[in-house]
């Protein structure tokens, strides 16, 4: 008997081993308390030295939507301005803000906490979870101020605002995933990080932010019909049509489209960054 037939014997294993999916899966459930705190206290630590504090989660991206609202709203023109600009414009800047720091953040989550990495043994998905569950605590008081916004521009309250809840999980689920697969992916191109800035700055411009794709578009159905599929796209265009007067952008085959992005991409990420999870401690 050779000595890792004796190790196995006895139920040693090596340090670091990645363990079977469902028992890294089970582990990180376990540990989920860590991914909240973790997130909890980057983000106490970020805004600690800002004088106006937590205020910034909400007033960075409602200056972000007023800039553009501005710019495309009133200097360039109502051409293609859909209707109720404000809320549709405050809609996509909020919901685009999430996604995309749960994006970028993810990429950062392995390489930006070292430390932890190196010095203790936990599975390493927790990190880029916690870089996903800080974009939501951001969006919370964020979601408030959109809500707020809707009812003070003349939307009814209706039974379909109950839809919100559901969609914005779906979303969250998705930006969980995104997070994960940006992890994983600078695991291998480092220089990835580089490029997100371009090319969210790309997907920023194609996801009707704050122009309306079916009518930009009209002419281009192919190009519409690609862009449809954009996950950052569906998400800002589901929850429009559940919030927004008039709105009828919230159909089934979004819903299933949503549904598709928020389930399967989470599942996918898990799956890739655990197949990678003995390089992270060993490259970090």
């Amino acid at each position: 008997m050779n000595i890792e037939q004796y190790a196995a014997d006895n139920g040693l294993k090596r340090v670091g081993a990645r363990p079977p999916f469902f028992a890294y899966l089970k582990e990180a459930w376990s540990r989920r308390d860590f991914a909240w705190t973790l997130s909890s206290y980057t983000n106490k630590a970020q805004n600690a030295r800002n004088r106006l504090g937590r205020w910034w989660m909400v007033l960075t991206p409602a200056l972000q939507g007023a800039m553009y609202g501005l710019i495309f709203g009133v200097i360039l023109g109502s051409k293609n301005r859909p209707d109720h600009f404000i809320e549709y414009l405050f809609c996509g800047v909020f919901l685009f803000t999430f996604l995309q720091g749960a994006f970028t953040n993810g990429a950062t989550s392995v390489s930006g906490n070292a430390g932890l990495v190196k010095s203790l043994s936990f599975p390493r998905v927790l990190l880029p979870l916690s870089a996903a569950i800080q974009q939501l605590i951001n969006l919370v008081p964020q979601l408030a101020l959109l809500l707020f916004t809707l009812v003070v521009m003349g939307n009814p309250i209706t039974v379909q605002w109950l839809l919100f809840i559901p969609a914005i999980a779906l979303m969250v689920c998705f930006g969980a995933g995104s997070s994960m697969l940006a992890a994983r992916l600078t695991v291998q191109f480092s220089d990835l990080n580089k490029v997100i800035p371009f090319a969210f700055r790309l997907i920023f411009y194609t996801s009707g932010i704050f122009y309306s794709l079916d009518k930009i578009l009209a002419k281009h159905p192919g190009a519409l019909a690609v862009l449809k599929f954009n996950p950052f796209s569906a998400y800002i265009q589901l929850v429009r049509g559940i919030l927004i007067q008039g709105n009828t952008s919230a159909t089934p085959e979004l819903w299933l489209l949503c549904a598709g992005w928020g389930i399967l991409l989470p599942l996918l990420s898990m799956f890739l960054f655990w197949m990678v999870e003995e390089r992270h401690g060993a490259e970090d």
